[in-house]
């Protein structure tokens, strides 16, 4: 199960707080693939704490899944107290069987979040491709090659369902730092329009005042 780790807290060594996500990429028949990434305040590193897959037997029953999946991300939120889960959503171009049963898969993910009072996040695969590649069409070998370029890997994440996680956590590291950012320069400049906009009546009033002394006069 798991591959590779590495503990902290949701700190890095320089002392700024660092975010932490736990990506998740469910599947019905194949692995359901983890992965844990950490992003320092400022977006300029991240790095890898947790990879790694869960794999049933081929006759595993489908309640027997979605329980080993629940408990399998309930031990992740444990473990790491991320700030945040994100999962990838249900392709659209699925059979709606198929469909349906990756919907009670990211079901219990949801739920094993909800139970630890962690915001949970999903994104479309698409989505996913063009926040990590910059194209939505990005294939799995570059995606892999994208993820470890961003985490500073020695090699590219295997397997492949892991590594899909990993990028998810990616996207929504992303997607919450720009969103941060935004909110920042949006406050600022709301601070600075109000203090023109003292600065406007202030300088209004003294005209005001002056007309009226020399009116006076």
């Amino acid at each position: 199960m798991p591959a590779k780790s590495a503990n902290g807290a949701n700190a890095n060594g320089n002392g700024r707080v660092a975010l932490r996500v736990l990506g998740v990429d469910p599947a019905v028949a194949g692995a359901t693939g983890y992965g844990v990434v950490e992003i320092d305040s400022n977006g300029a590193g991240a790095r890898m704490l947790r990879l790694g897959h869960l794999r049933f037997p081929v006759r595993a029953s489908f309640s027997a899944r979605l329980r080993e999946i629940h408990r399998m991300i309930a031990e992740l939120v444990e473990e790491f107290s991320p700030d945040a889960v994100a999962v990838e959503s249900v392709f659209t171009a699925l059979n709606v069987r198929t469909a349906l049963k990756l919907a009670e898969v990211r079901g219990v993910i949801l739920l094993a979040a909800a139970q630890a009072d962690i915001p949970a996040h999903s994104y479309s695969p698409r989505e996913v491709k063009a926040s990590i590649s910059g194209f939505g069409g990005a294939s799995k070998q570059q995606m892999q090659r994208m993820v470890k370029a961003q985490l500073g890997l020695r090699e590219e994440p295997e397997p492949a369902d892991a590594a899909d996680a990993l990028a998810v956590a990616l996207c929504h590291a992303h997607a919450a730092r720009a969103a941060e950012r935004f909110a920042q320069s949006t406050a600022l400049n709301a601070v600075e329009r109000g203090t023109n906009g003292t600065g406007r009546a202030k300088a209004a009033s003294r005209s005001h005042h002056a007309i009226a002394r020399i009116s006076n006069q």
